[in-house]
C-alpha cells in the first residue's frame, strides 16, 4: 500500500483517500471554502475544468513532494520491518525508533534517512497518477453498473463504487511500477554496505543474478493488500467525512477532510500492515546473492514470522508508520489544491 502502497504503498491509505477526494470535488480549496455557502457547485466547475494532464501532473508532484518530505520515517518503517529476516533479529528487535534513528546517524550519516528516495520519487510520479486516473474511469464506469447515476441517491451503491473502484486502481497503479517498488525496498534496506549503487544498477544486477522475473518478487502479496488498503481507505474517508458533515456541517472543510484522511490512512495501515511487512520480506529474497529464507510461499512466509516472531512480529514498524500518516495527508493535500487551483488556470490539453 501503498501498499504504497504504496502502497502506499501505498500508500498511504489516507493520502490515497485524500487525494482520491480531492480529484473528485469532494475537498475545498482554501480559496474556494469562504464560498462555500455562496457558491456551491464551484468546485465542481473548477474541476471539470481541469484536464487530464493537469490532474496526473498535480496528483504525481503532490505524491513525490509527501514522500520526500516523509523519507526519514518510511525508511525507518523499512528497516524495522526487516530485522527478522537475519541472524541479527534478536539484538536489533528492542531498538526503539530513536535508537535506530541514532544509529543510522552515526553509521551512514544524516543524508542516509532519504536513501532510495529517488527511486521512491520515479515510483510515486507514475503511481499516484495512474492511481487518480484508473480511479475516475473505474468510478465512471461502476456508477451506471451499481445504479449510482446521482452522487448520494443510494449511499450503500455508493460506498461500494468507491470501495471496488479504489481497489481496482490501486492493483492497476500497483501492477504498472511494481519493479520500480521493489528497487525502492532493496536500496532503502541497505545498511552499510551498498550492493545495489543506484536505480539502474539495481535493475540491471537484479535481472542478471535472479532474472527477470526477480523484479516481480512479491507481487502477490503486493496485489492482495493493495485493494484492500485503498478499498478502506477510500470508504472510511467516505463514511466518515459524511457522518461529520452530518452532524457539523459548519466545520471547516479542510480540517474535516484532513482529519479524516488521516484517520482512514491509520485504519487502512492497521489493517494491511502484516501483508506489507511479508511483501518486503518477500522484496528482499535473495538480494545480494544471501540465501533464501521464506521458502514456502505467501502464507508460508505468514506462518514463518508468527512462528519464530510471533504475532508482534507482524507489526514490526507500524509506530513510525503511524507517525507519518498526519504529516502524509497535509502535505499531499496542501500541494494538490495549490498545484490544482494554478493548473486550473491552464487551459486543458484535450
Amino acid at each position: 500500500m501503498n501498499m504504497e502502497a504504496r502502497v502506499g504503498a501505498v500508500l498511504e491509505g489516507g493520502q490515497r483517500a485524500l487525494n482520491s477526494a480531492s480529484t473528485h470535488g469532494n475537498i475545498m480549496d482554501a480559496g474556494a471554502r469562504k464560498f462555500l455557502q455562496q457558491h456551491n457547485n464551484k468546485q465542481s466547475q473548477q474541476h471539470s475544468q481541469l484536464g487530464t494532464v493537469q490532474q496526473l501532473l498535480a496528483g504525481g508532484i503532490a505524491g513525490a513532494f509527501s514522500k520526500t518530505c516523509t523519507a526519514p520515517l518510511a525508511r525507518l518503517t523499512i528497516l524495522f520491518q526487516v530485522q527478522g529476516m537475519h541472524s541479527d533479529v534478536t539484538a536489533l528487535s528492542k531498538a526503539s525508533i530513536w535508537q535506530e534513528a541514532s544509529r543510522v546517524i552515526n553509521e551512514e550519516g544524516f543524508r542516509a534517512f532519504w536513501k532510495g528516495n529517488l527511486v521512491t520519487i520515479a515510483h510515486r510520479l507514475p503511481y499516484s497518477s495512474v492511481s487518480f486516473y484508473a480511479y475516475e474511469r473505474y468510478k465512471s464506469f461502476l456508477q451506471p453498473v451499481l445504479g449510482v447515476e446521482n452522487h448520494r441517491v443510494n449511499g450503500t451503491a455508493d460506498l461500494a463504487v468507491h470501495f471496488i473502484g479504489g481497489g481496482m486502481a490501486g492493483i492497476t497503479a500497483a501492477s504498472a511500477t511494481y519493479p520500480l517498488d521493489l528497487v525502492r525496498t532493496r536500496i532503502s534496506a541497505q545498511r552499510n554496505t551498498m550492493y545495489y549503487r543506484g536505480i539502474w544498477h539495481a535493475f540491471h544486477t537484479i535481472c542478471r543474478e535472479e532474472g527477470f522475473l526477480g523484479l516481480y518478487k512479491g507481487l502477490g502479496a503486493t496485489l492482495l493488500g493493495v485493494g484492500p488498503s485503498i478499498a478502506i481507505s477510500f470508504s472510511v474517508y467516505e463514511s466518515l467525512r459524511s457522518f461529520w458533515h452530518s452532524k457539523r456541517p459548519n466545520d471547516s472543510t479542510i480540517m474535516v477532510s484532513l482529519a479524516c484522511g488521516s484517520l482512514s490512512g491509520i485504519a487502512s495501515s492497521t489493517a494491511t500492515f502484516p501483508l506489507d511487512l511479508v511483501r518486503r520480506r518477500m522484496q528482499l529474497e535473495g538480494a545480494g546473492g544471501r540465501a533464501r529464507i521464506y521458502t514456502s510461499g505467501l502464507f508460508g512466509t505468514f506462518a514463518h514470522i508468527i512462528h519464530t516472531e510471533g504475532f508482534r512480529g507482524m507489526y514490526r514498524g507500524i509506530l513510525p508508520e503511524y507517525y507519518k500518516v498526519v504529516p502524509s495527508v497535509g502535505i499531499v493535500f496542501m500541494t494538490y489544491e495549490t498545484l490544482k487551483m494554478l493548473l486550473s488556470r491552464i487551459p486543458p490539453a484535450s
